[in-house]
């Protein structure tokens, strides 16, 4: 059996490394969005014309267990459940149904204005309408 090991030369560097290092320079990561995404909780981003529609999948939790936060563009959802209720006459072996904890951050893709945002929680399905900004909005121009 052979294994290759592959070696790349300090004076030929390969396409990618030049490629990560070229946007990797300040300069260059200024204009990128950030990349954030964390948890686990499954959700779609959409928009239309006029807002960024947010749909997180939290079947069980109520509105009070759960938590929505917007900040300079990253939404964060944590829902959290525990319930202490137990059934008379029987012994678990596992109980993942009664706890648990979910939690997403991600940037959004449009600029927002935070203060409006609606929320609704139907059939598990939170709803997050967040109007997007006026600066992020297309505008007409006349020519004169």
């Amino acid at each position: 059996m052979m294994n290759l090991i592959r070696r790349e030369s300090p004076e030929f560097p390969s396409v990618s490394r030049l490629m990560n290092s070229f946007f990797q320079d300040p300069f260059f990561a200024a204009g990128i969005a950030p990349a954030i995404e964390e948890g686990n909780l499954a959700l779609d981003v959409s928009e239309d014309e006029k807002n960024v529609i947010v749909r997180a999948s939290l079947p069980g939790f109520r509105k009070e267990d759960i938590d929505v936060e917007i900040h300079d563009g990253v939404l964060s959802i944590k829902a959290e459940r525990s319930e202490e209720k137990e059934e008379k006459g029987e012994t678990y072996y596992r109980r993942e149904r009664r706890f648990g904890t979910v939690s997403r951050r991600v940037a959004l893709p449009s600029v927002v204005e935070d203060g409006n945002t609606a929320a609704e929680l139907k059939d598990g399905v939170l709803t997050l309408r967040i109007p997007k900004s006026q600066k992020a909005m297309p505008r007409k121009v006349k020519i004169g």
